[in-house]
């Protein structure tokens, strides 16, 4: 096993975490963030491509930085509100960044997983004879080789992040297509391959439950049968009726997180008997825990290493492939990388929840709401995941961003033998955002109201209650966001700029005519919650450690591509005038920082760092106070500059930090929440919410029945702009994957079975796609709770896109668009 080396080897250094140079603080060859000690694993080092990578340091933009006023190259713009460059941008760009498929170690072996070719079956014996005869086989594991389930039956270890329902490995039966059932380890990635073909199971083949509906009345496909849970929700009088009253059937299919890269990972053997785990991980401490619980070990012999995320906009990889790959390094002794065919990754990362949905509103004849009754069924798959939490979204959330004194919500998630559902971007509320807004969209067309008017009429604002019962707290400017797009004029029709090529709804080429064509405009505003819900201990843990002019951050929360190193970096330029700020490599050895997702980093986390770095600013400035005369607190940080407010101190930062090594570590969690109540829905379930709306422009060939969206225009609730080309790139994210659900992203499951998993098949938007997506507004009112006063960003527009696409082409077609994809057949005739 090749070690990290001290005396400079360049040969043998472990490649080290994005944004940390190679000799600085929290790299591989630095000292910890504690000081001493180097922070990369002692037992195991790692490389890419079986060579050396050192992390380049980031150039200033200099095309952004400018020049000043005597020739020389400006400051890069540093601190809250700015926009510098992330600090892997050229890593990626040049593509030296280590990835964990890149990852490499000395007498590797490589893993490949047995998988069932039912949704449903019975296993009746499992012989891995031939895959130990074949040369080169280490070993093969199964069920068998783990602890035992909770029902003490020899099922396999659960490791399912919040209902702990997932085998690693099915022993006695099959729930979904494509689910584990046994690892080899080989000494070649296509001998493993060979080797867990060469496994022999029989199966007993079972009828699939793959209708939700059916879910209800069926046989229990699991000992905790097919109910993950039912809320409801009890707001005001049932009895009442409106002057107008419209009704809707909707349904949205199973949307693919669709990484860039798929699962992978490698696992080490200690020499305690534990395990070392290098891996993507969005949860690092919470799959520790639980790849330990699988494995029959204490946690704290089990260490995992987060490599480089390829993007993440769900749960990154269940934990069932951490365990495996544990499992096998222990048992051969060996180093064990394994890395997922793409086929593979689509078979066992969870997808967004397909859900059908009934609606009912009821208007008075100005057009504004009176109730909604909403019926919500949500697909959960073959294993619970979240779709519990999932559910508590849609529910809370299915009379959307609007003022509606009665609303009545039945809503369910069932199991089925389809693939496991999990966390996406908005789960739960982009349903329902696209079900409630296509009513919005009714009751418009029913009241002669003009689409904008009916959502401005219904606004919630500050001050008004879900129908949780919870009142909200935060800022919620839905009028303003609506006004915003109403201000933004139009793109220009194709007749009015005849000179330039206008791409048809079929192509670049144009497969239609464009006689055909027809034009639409479609709004939609929506809302998501921000961190857990339901009583969820949203806490982080960061540490600022300052020596000499260098400032490093050790905090666990994992940039999955939202930019978090880059934000913590602005954070600590901030708070203590410091530009060389580096962030320490994330593994488990540190404290907990949460899962990455909800958007919560940048609240918690970043409320835990800028909590550190203010402790820092105190041990550095109340020695200057006491030396003046006056207190820390009439002191200020600007510029680089430490300022008294007489004007008498004026001194540059790092000559007051000449000699000094200060260091803090501090904690950051939200308000407590509640459960929502099993029978009313009542309780105060959300930290806080998001808002935002968006215009759709289409054109539509209502012969062809395809769809090109000509632009997407945005305003959103962003409470405050930390780095606002980070927001705008982060909203165009959001809207593209939006944008790809509502035209052609769907997973499809046929008797359980996906038939399309794969990019050649899983139609994903292009840079053709895409359409423009401007920005029109980012309003900056703070939420006096959440660190900075700022709110997550990412999630909004996806959940807001689809309904507003959907609502363009309706207006183009003049048809009911119930249906996510859209089909041709709804859009054409």
């Amino acid at each position: 096993m090749t070690l990290p080396s001290s005396s400079g080897d360049d040969n043998n250094l472990t490649a080290p975490g994005p944004g940390v140079r190679q000799g600085d603080p929290g790299s591989a060859t630095g000292a910890a963030l504690g000081g001493g000690t180097a922070t990369a694993a002692t037992t195991t080092a790692t490389t890419v491509g079986g060579g050396t990578l050192t992390q380049p340091r980031i150039p200033a933009q200099v095309a952004e930085r400018g020049e000043g006023a005597d020739g020389t190259e400006a400051a890069e713009p540093v601190g809250l509100g700015t926009s510098p460059i992330r600090a892997d941008a050229l890593a990626k760009a040049m593509g030296t960044f280590p990835y964990a498929a890149d990852l490499w170690a000395e007498g590797l072996l490589w893993g490949a997983v047995a998988r069932s070719p039912y949704a449903h079956a019975r296993i009746l014996s499992i012989d891995y004879g031939p895959a130990l005869a074949i040369p080169g086989v280490y070993a093969v594991v199964t069920a068998a080789d783990l602890r035992l389930g909770p029902t003490g039956q020899p099922d396999g270890a659960p490791s399912g992040p919040i209902v702990q329902d997932r085998p690693v490995f099915a022993a006695d039966v099959v729930r979904h297509f494509g689910e584990p059932v046994a690892a080899v380890a080989a000494d070649h990635p296509d001998t493993a391959r060979l080797a867990a073909a060469a496994i022999t199971v029989a199966y007993e083949p079972l009828e699939p439950l793959t209708d939700p509906e059916a879910a209800f009345t069926a046989p229990p496909i699991h000992p905790d049968g097919n109910l993950f849970r039912h809320q409801p929700v009890r707001f005001g009088d049932p009895e009442v009726v409106g002057d107008v009253v419209v009704e809707g059937l909707y349904k949205v299919g199973r949307q693919d997180p669709a990484p860039i890269g798929a699962e992978a990972g490698l696992a080490v053997p200690r020499p305690d008997g534990g395990v070392e785990l290098h891996v993507a991980s969005t949860d690092p401490h919470g799959d520790r825990d639980r790849a330990a619980h699988c494995l029959g070990l204490e946690p704290d012999r089990v260490r995992l290493v987060v490599s480089g995320v390829p993007g993440a906009t769900a749960d990154r990889e269940d934990v069932g492939f951490q365990v495996a790959l544990g499992l096998l390094a222990i048992r051969t002794g060996h180093p064990v990388k394994m890395a997922l065919t793409r086929e593979e990754s689509f078979l066992t990362h969870p997808h967004r929840h397909p859900a059908l949905l009934r609606y009912r509103h009821h208007a008075d004849a100005e057009g504004r709401l009176l109730k909604v009754e909403a019926q919500l069924l949500l697909d959960g798959g073959a294993y619970a995941e979240v779709s519990s939490e999932a559910l508590a979204a849609a529910a809370a959330m299915a009379a959307g961003p609007y003022v509606v004194p009665h609303v009545f919500v039945d809503a369910w998630a069932v199991r089925t033998n389809n693939p496991p559902a999990g966390r996406m971007r908005g789960e739960g509320s982009l349903q329902t955002c696209f079900a409630y807004e296509s009513q919005l969209d009714r009751l418009a067309a029913a009241l002669d109201l003009d689409r904008l008017e009916i959502r401005r009429r219904n606004a919630m604002s500050t001050g008004d209650l879900l129908p949780t019962g919870q009142a909200v707290t935060c800022p919620a400017p839905v009028s303003e966001l609506l006004d915003a797009l109403a201000a933004e004029p139009l793109p220009p029709l194709p007749v009015d700029q005849p000179d330039d090529e206008w791409l048809l709804p079929g192509g670049p080429g144009g497969a239609g005519d464009p006689a055909a064509v027809r034009r639409g405009i479609g709004y939609a505003v929506g809302m998501v919650h921000i961190l857990g819900a339901e009583g969820a201990d949203e806490v982080s843990t960061a540490s600022v450690r300052v020596s000499g002019s260098q400032a490093s951050v050790m905090c666990t929360a994992v940039d999955t591509g939202t930019g978090f190193s880059t934000l913590a970096r602005q954070i600590v330029q901030d708070v203590l005038g410091i530009t060389d700020v580096y962030i320490a490599p994330v593994d488990t050895d540190q404290p907990p920082a949460g899962p990455s997702a909800r958007g919560r980093q940048t609240w918690v986390s970043g409320g835990a760092v800028e909590r550190a770095a203010l402790m820092v600013r105190h041990q550095l400035l109340q020695p200057l106070a006491m030396q003046f005369g006056m207190s820390p607190e009439l002191l200020t940080i600007s510029d680089g500059k430490i300022t008294s407010y007489d004007g008498v101190l004026g001194m540059p930062v790092l000559q007051a930090l000449e000699g000094k090594d200060l260091w803090a570590t501090a904690q950051c969690r939200p308000h407590p929440t509640e459960p929502l109540d099993s029978e009313t829905g009542q309780g105060d379930a959300f930290v806080g919410l998001a808002f935002c709306a968006m215009r759709a422009v289409v054109d539509v060939d209502v012969e062809l029945g395809t769809v090109r969206v000509v632009e997407l225009a945005v305003a959103q609730d962003v409470g405050r702009a930390l780095n606002p080309e980070q927001i705008e790139a982060r909203i165009e994210a959001g809207a593209t994957q939006g944008l790809g659900l509502a035209l052609m992203e769907d997973l499809v499951s046929e008797g359980g079975r996906i038939s399309n998993a794969s990019f050649t098949r899983y139609r994903l938007p292009t840079s053709l796609d895409a359409p423009a997506i401007r920005v029109v507004a980012l309003l900056e009112e703070r939420d006096v709770v959440a660190p900075f006063g700022a709110k997550a960003v990412g999630a909004a527009p996806a959940t807001v896109a689809p309904a507003a696409v959907a609502a363009a082409v309706r207006a183009a077609t003049g048809r009911q668009v119930n249906r996510l994809p859209i089909p041709a057949e709804d859009v054409a005739g």
